[in-house]
């Protein structure tokens, strides 16, 4: 499609000609004609009338938006209309978790900002903990592909051109343990992820990571993090200071931190989840619907700090009304941030995600939040993707222009900004929903990985899968449904390589351990011979083949530190699948007399596991592969 720009174009024209990579439209002298204006009102107005198109905008970020729609509804209809928006919130864009190992390289990185404006996205946040340069500590980010201040500066650059708000998240409390763990900085640490307050080294660091985190940046925003932080004041803290309450100490330190923040003009924002937590009867429990917030916690906030209320867990709009109205107590209308789960799975949630994440958006429109993010989290070294979140992503961005959702017009906006039809990524859920998984589960559950790394000899889930023979046929049919959804000529077909591998894998693995121990008990010398020098080497095959799957999608859109976690997880999942097949040889020939992780009794993993409406959910790799000891917990300071 050809397209004449005409009207006050110019300062938008090269982010334009960007979005070229993106859909297939060229600018020329013989094409449509498409003036763009801006609008006196803060209404969007896109029409196509007697051959000629209009674009009337009130922010920039709007026209990318509106000349996607314009081109969509072209080839779609091509008759005459007129599109009217209006935007919701003040911001709305995702968090990109580039901590747990994986970090997005730029030029894959602009390639997700130019669909980001497509879809209408006016900001986005860099979760980064340690993965960016801060000159006087070079221990910081080290090996851990962190950017250097030139690469945030390129990205901020490409970003702005498309009215994309780049915001630094980052820590300034707690989830430092890939820093801290380093001897040269054992003096910053408290316990093993969480910095020691009121020391004057402590403020000395800080100062300096903030200086360098926001200097390539053009927002004046700061996200300055500080959830999760429990173990405040219960390590070298202890020792030194002696006993404080918490909330007295993270107080005292926020104070500190917004003075570095203050001289530096920033708007700060953080996540809200301590303050409710230590609020809570019970002191941890931030989703606590009784929970009272007292004058005497309202006055320990400062007037210029945006909370930042994180919740991916409920499906209903009244509890999320509930607790925004909570944060309210608190001095004002907090930010709400969602989450797409990408995160712990091989899988994305989208059963549990599209609920949770409906429900917090249409309560933060009755509440009037004006800031909304939808974070990406990587949680144990993020084995899944950003762009396998893009469906979940389009719906965030179609909740700004619009109060209720056309479900029709989402998918056909995520096939036009992603290339790929809706159908497509809800495949990816049921690498998770299986056999045993009851329809509509708002249950944690992540079968998809704990079936691939758990061990076969020691089974670690098998007892939860116990008498679900159908795992088998569901993962083979979802290996042939996503074959058949493939299109070779896609720029993201590639992301759909490893669910299809992973399912092939699954097909044949998610079982045998069952079968296995079956086949020992019996005494069925058949069985086992055949699961021994047929079944588990073709599971190998299958896993190398995934593994070269998973690899080539990683160097694709991540760089390349944090990939040898994952090839170490493979190599090891590999070595234990040879270690099985020669045991049981050993036991056939009677070389060895038993086998003595078969004569183990088979216990569940997750206590109350009849009690869920999953399978069970495990937070980490390792505790998949193995009840021992991978690593030697030191004391938490």
């Amino acid at each position: 499609m050809q397209i004449t720009l005409k009207g006050n174009y110019q300062l938008f024209l090269p982010a334009l000609k960007e979005l070229q990579k993106e859909i297939d439209v060229m600018f020329s002298e013989s094409g449509i004609p498409l003036t763009i204006e801006k609008n006196t009102n803060a209404e969007t107005i896109i029409k196509y009338k007697n051959g000629e198109g209009f674009i009337y905008y009130n922010e920039p970020y709007h026209i990318f938006r509106a000349f996607g729609l314009f081109i969509q509804e072209l080839r779609e209809a091509s008759k005459d209309f007129v599109i009217n928006e209006s935007s919701c919130f003040r911001t709305i864009g995702p968090m990109f978790d580039l901590s747990r190992n994986a970090v997005m390289r730029v030029d894959e990185f602009k390639g997700m900002f130019r669909k980001l404006a497509l879809m209408g996205f006016n900001a986005a946040m860099l979760y980064m903990e340690d993965t960016y340069e801060v000159k006087d500590y070079p221990y910081f980010g080290y090996m851990r592909g962190r950017y250097s201040q030139q690469e945030l500066k390129a990205l901020d650059d490409y970003a702005y051109q498309f009215g994309i708000e780049l915001i630094p998240c980052i820590q300034t409390l707690a989830h430092l343990d890939e820093f801290l763990k380093w001897e040269t900085v054992s003096y910053l640490k408290d316990t093993r992820g969480v910095l020691l307050t009121e020391q004057e080294t402590t403020y000395e660091f800080l100062d300096k990571m903030i200086r360098a985190v926001t200097r390539p940046f053009r927002s004046k925003r700061l996200h300055i993090g500080m959830d999760e932080a429990e173990e405040l004041g219960r390590g070298m803290y202890l020792n030194k200071f002696g006993y404080q309450d918490r909330l007295d100490i993270m107080t005292q330190h926020l104070h500190r931190v917004t003075e570095i923040t203050n001289d530096l003009q920033l708007e700060v924002m953080m996540w809200s989840d301590m303050f409710i937590k230590l609020a809570s009867e019970s002191g941890d429990d931030q989703y606590d619907m009784s929970t009272e917030i007292s004058e005497e916690m309202q006055d320990k906030i400062p007037d210029n700090i945006t909370l930042m209320y994180w919740d991916y867990y409920h499906a209903k709009k009244e509890e999320y009304q509930m607790l925004i109205n909570k944060h309210k107590r608190l001095g004002s209308t907090p930010a709400v941030a969602g989450g797409i789960w990408v995160w712990n799975t091989f899988a994305t949630k989208y059963d549990l995600s599209l609920k949770t994440s409906e429900a917090a958006l249409q309560a933060s429109k009755e509440e009037g939040v004006q800031d909304v993010f939808v974070t990406l989290w990587g949680d144990d070294g993020y084995e899944n993707n950003f762009y396998s979140a893009m469906l979940g992503l389009q719906l965030y961005a179609e909740h700004q222009y619009a109060e209720t959702i056309d479900k029709s017009k989402w998918y056909k906006r995520t096939q036009f900004c992603t290339g790929v039809a809706a159908e497509k990524y809800l495949l990816l859920a049921d690498l998770d929903v299986i056999p045993g998984v009851e329809k509509d589960n708002m249950d944690q559950t992540n079968p998809s990985k704990f079936l691939l790394w758990q061990d076969v000899l020691i089974g670690l889930f098998d007892k939860q899968i116990e008498g679900l023979d159908e795992i088998a046929a569901h993962y083979e049919e979802l290996e042939q449904r996503i074959r058949q959804y493939r299109v070779s000529d896609e720029e993201l077909d590639f992301i759909w390589n490893v669910p299809e591998k992973l399912a092939a894998v699954l097909a044949k693995k998610a079982l045998v351990g069952v079968n296995l121990k079956e086949a020992y008990d019996q005494k069925d010398s058949l069985t086992l011979k055949e699961i021994s020098h047929e079944v588990l080497p073709e599971i190998i095959n299958r896993v190398k083949d995934l593994q070269s799957a998973h690899k080539k999608q990683w160097f694709t859109i991540n760089k390349p530190f944090g990939w040898e976690v994952i090839d170490i997880r493979y190599g090891g999942l590999i070595a234990r699948l040879q270690t099985a097949s020669e045991r049981i040889s050993d036991y056939l020939e009677g070389t060895i007399d038993t086998i003595d992780e078969l004569e183990q009794e088979r216990l569940p993993f997750n206590a109350n596991i009849e009690q869920s409406s999953g399978l069970g959910w495990s937070t980490y790799y390792y505790r998949m592969a193995s009840p021992n000891v991978f690593f030697h917990v030191l004391p938490i300071y």
